[in-house]
């Protein structure tokens, strides 16, 4: 009985510190929370939660404040997320709705899930090596060259020219371009080039060279495009909500600079499913010491592509970020299988 009060004592400190960014005192407790225990009892179970080590004293004579371990066992034991209004529900799938293409949307995402927060939304781009071939078109220009356009089913769009030296007619077009996408058909863009590979043999010898052209001009634009990308929106909240980090502003927003240590970060939380949050030192960022990250996969048909997330201070509102994140990450999934 006395680990559940105790949890509960946690709990309460946690969310009285994040609403009102002041260390919270016993006393405090007794009068906002129905506890069922007297003063003293709290005070015990505090110093209980102290010496191990989930709460901590900033000075004398002041309350007391969660640490990162604390926060730690405030999210694992959370028992339930706070919903998203119907009002923020139908906000959030009307606006993500309105993109009109996949660029509007992850940017729109961003947006949104910022100012759902108040704190910095991450919204990774749909990998590459994680996506599937929606089509694959050939558009002539000119006499000579061949437009190659690459349409992911996650949105992604690739175009590059190949030179021909003479673009053949119509009805051959027609015949390469329904062959080459019945081949890729279902293939991750990783599979790609043996499939295409595979079915140039069954071309007559005067377009296999065509087909083995494009098919190489696919694998080459996947080796270019494999970078990952990051949109990062709402910095400014972090400059409103300055006073809420421990330590100066500037090693996080220096940390939010540096992307590729950034996708480094989201990559390692990639490999947990459902949402992952990692909280203070646990990112194991110098400059993110002070901030919690939360981070959900979106896909297509189950499959996760990319991250979406938000980024804040240690003290933050951890039932609704995540709420939130799921929220977007869901309508970014309904949006990619559009």
């Amino acid at each position: 009985m006395s680990e559940e009060r105790r949890l509960e004592v946690l709990r309460a400190i946690v969310e009285d510190y994040v609403l009102t960014r002041e260390p919270v005192g016993s006393r405090v407790l007794t009068e906002r929370h129905s506890l069922g225990v007297s003063p003293a009892t709290i005070r015990n179970d505090m110093a209980a939660l102290e010496d191990a080590g989930l709460i901590a004293q900033p000075h004398t004579s002041a309350g007391r404040i969660p640490t990162d371990k604390g926060y730690r066992l405030f999210v694992d034991r959370l028992s339930g997320v706070k919903p998203l209004s119907a009002p923020e529900k139908r906000a959030i799938e009307t606006f993500l709705s309105e993109g009109v293409d996949l660029d509007d949307v992850i940017a729109r995402a961003g947006r949104l899930l910022a100012q759902l927060t108040g704190q910095v939304a991450v919204v990774q781009y749909p990998s590459l090596s994680r996506s599937g071939l929606r089509h694959l078109e050939l558009v002539p220009v000119g006499e000579s060259r061949l437009l190659v356009v690459i349409i992911t089913d996650t949105g992604r769009v690739e175009q590059r020219t190949l030179e021909v030296g003479s673009v053949p007619d119509e009805g051959t077009l027609v015949e390469v371009r329904a062959r080459l996408n019945a081949a890729a058909a279902g293939k991750r863009l990783t599979d790609l080039a043996s499939g295409l590979a595979a079915v140039t043999e069954s071309f007559h010898p005067d377009d296999a060279p065509l087909v083995r052209a494009v098919g190489d001009l696919v694998a080459q634009t996947l080796a270019e495009e494999s970078e990952e990308r990051l949109v990062l929106a709402g910095t400014a909240n972090l400059a409103r909500a300055g006073m809420r980090f421990e330590h100066a502003l500037r090693p996080v927003l220096e940390a939010l600079e540096e992307q590729v240590v950034l996708l480094g970060l989201l990559t390692e939380m990639a490999a947990e499913s459902g949402v992952s949050v990692r909280i203070g030192h646990e990112t194991q960022l110098e400059g993110l010491v002070d901030t919690s990250v939360v981070t959900t996969g979106y896909g297509n048909d189950g499959d996760t592509v990319a991250l979406v997330g938000s980024i804040g201070p240690t003290r933050m509102d951890y039932p609704g970020t995540i709420a939130a994140v799921r929220a977007v990450a869901r309508y970014l999934s309904r949006a990619l299988g559009t």
